[in-house]
Formats: C-alpha cells, structure tokens, sequence
C-alpha cells in the first residue's frame, strides 16, 4: 500500500508542537507495512538540512497561488521526503506559520492551499511519474484541504484527516476562496463556509474519508459543545457515521533516560542518585538555589490553552513550600514575557528559558521530581509520556490524552477542573507523595515502566488505510 503523509512540521527539520514529533515518528512506524512518503513544505530550515534533492516535477500556478517545483529527498535513515519547492512561500525566516516576532504570516492561506493543491496532484501521481498514493494522510489545518482538492479534481482517492488540535482551524475571509481556486459552490455550510468565513480545517472534515484524532478522549470531547469549537455537529455526525477514530499517539525509542546521551548522567528506575544528579544539573544549568526540596518541570508550547496562567499562580504557593520551577518552551509574547517577570522576582526558584531545545526538554524531564500539565484541554500530549519515562510524575487535568495515559496516584496525578483550586490540589497531593519516599519510589518505578510504543498506534493506521481502501 502506498500512502503520502502530509503534514507542516517535521521534528527532522522543524517543529513547532506536537504534529512535528507524530510526523517523524509515525511514518517510521509504518515503514515495515507501508510505502508512506512524507510531504513538506521547502522551508528555510529543510532546505538547509537536505543534502540532497532531486526535482521531479513541477506545479503550475493556480489562481494567486505561484508555481512550485517538487523535490525528492530522504531522511539519513532512508525515509522518503517530498520538499515543495517555493521560494517566496517558504523561504522565509520565523517559523513555519508566523515571523519573528510570532504574527501569522499574512498570505498562510496561500501558502498552505499550495501545500494542499501539490498533495493531491502528487497523490494522484502527476507529479512523480513513477509513483502515485492509495490513501492520502493529511495532518491539522494546513494540510487539510488537500482531500478537498482531490474531490474537486474528480479524484476517487480515499483520504484522513487526522485533527491534532481542533483549536487551529486555518480561518480565512472569504476572499481567500479565490486566492487558493477553490470553486464558489464550496462557500457553504455544508463545504469550506464557517461563519461567513473559509475554514481549512472545516474543509478538510468535509471531505475527507475518514476522520481521526489522537486520542480516544478527545475524540469523543470535540463532538460535545465545550470542546467541538463550533464544529462540534459536523463532527458529532461523522462520529455516529463511523467515520472519525481516536488512536492515541505514541513516543519513540529515544525516550529512555538509561541510554539518552543527552542527560547530565544516564540512569534506570531505582537509581535515583542517576535522577538526583539530573537535579543538580538543572539547578546549577538555570541558576536555581541548592534545595533538596521537589523540581517541577514545565516543557510546553506558551500558550493559553497549556495553563501557563495557573502554573504563574500556583508558583507562589510550590516555592514557599520548599519547591522550584523550570520552565521551557515559546509561544506568546505575553506569556513569555510573564514568565520572564517570574524569573526576575524570584530567579532563586523559577529557572525560564525562552525556545525549545530537545537536550534541554529532556534535562529537565531527567532532573524534575513533577512535570507540570495543567492543559484546559489536551488532543494528546506528549510531556505527560515523556516525563512518566524519566520518572518526573505528571500533575495533569484530567481531559483528552492526558486522562488515558496519566494513573492517577499510580504514574502521576490528575485533577479535575482547569482551576487554580483544582490544580493546586494536585500539586499538594505531588508534595505530600515526595515526603513519602517509598510512596514516592514506588510511583517512579510505575511511571518508568510505562510503555508508549508506536507500533500500536502504526496498527490502528495500518487497518484504518485498509478500510478507507475498502470498496
């Protein structure tokens, strides 16, 4: 079977979130079962890292979208990469959707009709002569129209849609119908039209064979109406359709803080003197205080939905009871600059650093005690994984992924209402469990023998490609 896999990030080359860790991983997973191919974006940041692409086709221009070229590269293990080859799309600095200084780029409904128009010549194999796709695998809202552009293209190609967070719909004026050449009789409720404005992601739930999302939590939340984000119905429709899936994400191999070069010091479940000098490292790494009390990690994206808010008002309350904070990651210049703030009043306690680096994300899921995930809502989440493996014991509401892959009181805690009272319920429960120690060794040990293999999730895919091929 040969599948092309669509997506905007690609941990490789460039990450944003989550999608970019899922679009490295998955499609290894599925490697031994599967002829998958990764399309992406030419970006900067991909460009410079490909050693060497070969061009195989090219796209011409259609309505304000330019022509493109398309490119064929691979992985340093071999797997197949597509690059869309667009230089005044993509090469630019900032990250994948926005500049510098975080405002969205002004033309991404262009930039990712593009992206969407090639998927599907590509999968019907007008671009690469010598290989075509069965199923096409589109990721999130940039990618989502491309099940749109084959239906419009008279293409009986069977497609997914996964949503990895329904909040980021890819929402544009009306106009934009023209700029990317989708025809007028989309604009409606039943196609791209959401509340007389054109929506990626609402397209690509339209049009799609087969819809999935990466939990079995969240796929049952987003057709209620606290987290279907106005397309709630559509999916609740699709749901009782059999048309839309959760299939939990998993994390690779890396995640094994007895073989991870990255660490201050490797270590195992029960060598917590390993753990401890993590610890050491981190403090002295961000300028903390010497302290035996508990490090409670936060390695997130800044934003809003993440509860960063709350973590600010619980900071008070974990430092006077003898604990600090480390905190990683980038999002809005608000939040940044509030956590900055923290730092500077208390820079003994609370360790900020501004960006993502995955040997620092993975320092300080070794050297934390608790890893902080007060989500409003979470797709999935990765953190909570990542952390259970490095023994830091997750305190997560209790939502989406986080609520099937956190054992409250087993593996980590979890509370029940994005509230500060809530969450600081939860943060009192971490403490009272490190003054027990051996409450607290038997916790690590449960949470480091977890297990969040891809290999099952690459089956669920697997059957799911088979039944969207299905007559």
């Amino acid at each position: 079977m040969k599948v092309l896999f669509v997506t905007a990030e690609m941990d490789d080359f460039v990450r944003v979130g989550g999608l970019a860790a899922v679009s490295a991983a998955l499609p290894r997973a599925l490697r031994s079962r599967i002829d998958v191919r990764v399309l992406l974006p030419g970006y900067r940041d991909v460009i410079e890292q490909i050693t060497h692409i070969e061009i195989i086709g090219r796209c011409a221009a259609m309505a304000e979208m330019p022509a493109a070229t398309l490119g064929r590269a691979a992985t340093r293990d071999g797997l197949p990469v597509y690059v869309l080859l667009c230089p005044q799309l993509y090469d630019r600095p900032g990250n994948p959707y926005g500049d510098e200084h975080g405002r969205d780029w002004p033309d991404n409904d262009i930039r990712f009709g593009r992206l969407a128009a090639a998927a599907a010549e590509l999968a019907m194999g007008r671009l690469d002569r010598n290989w075509a796709a069965d199923v096409v695998h589109a990721n999130d809202w940039q990618a989502a129209l491309t099940p749109a552009y084959l239906a419009w293209s008279g293409a009986r190609l069977p497609s997914v849609l996964t949503i990895h967070n329904l909040a980021y719909q890819g929402l544009f004026p009306k106009d934009s119908l023209r700029r990317i050449g989708a025809p007028e009789a989309s604009f409606h409720i039943d196609g791209l039209e959401f509340y007389d404005q054109l929506s990626f992601l609402k397209g690509g739930i339209v049009y799609a064979s087969h819809l999935t999302t990466v939990s079995g939590t969240y796929a049952r939340e987003i057709t209620t109406q606290e987290f279907g984000c106005g397309l709630e119905g559509l999916l609740r429709m699709r749901s009782e359709a059999s048309e839309l899936t959760g299939i939990l994400n998993g994390i690779d191999e890396s995640w094994d803080p007895r073989f991870c070069a990255q660490l201050a010091q490797p270590f195992g479940a029960g060598d917590w003197d390993g753990k401890r000098a993590n610890a050491d490292y981190v403090r002295k790494q961000f300028g903390l205080a010497v302290s035996r009390g508990p490090i409670f990690g936060l390695v997130a994206r800044l934003v809003h939905q993440k509860g960063i808010d709350l973590v600010l008002s619980a900071a008070d309350e974990i430092i006077e009871a003898g604990g600090q904070i480390v905190v990683t990651g980038s999002g809005t210049p608000d939040i940044e600059q509030a956590l900055v703030d923290a730092h500077r009043r208390r820079p003994d306690a609370i360790g900020v650093a501004i960006g993502f680096n995955d040997g620092q994300a993975r320092r300080i899921f070794a050297g934390s005690d608790f890893t902080l995930m007060p989500s409003r809502f979470e797709p999935c989440g990765l953190s909570q994984m990542y952390a259970q493996r490095f023994g830091s014991l997750p305190i997560g509401h209790q939502t989406g992924g986080l609520a099937e892959t956190i054992t409250d009181g087993e593996t980590g805690f979890l509370f029940s209402q994005p509230s500060i009272d809530s969450f600081l319920g939860g943060i009192r429960r971490a403490f009272a469990t490190f003054m027990a120690t051996d409450r607290l060794d038997t916790m690590r040990r449960s949470a480091m023998a977890r297990t969040f293999s891809w290999d099952l999730s690459a089956a669920c895919y697997s059957t799911l490609y088979q039944r969207a091929l299905a007559p």
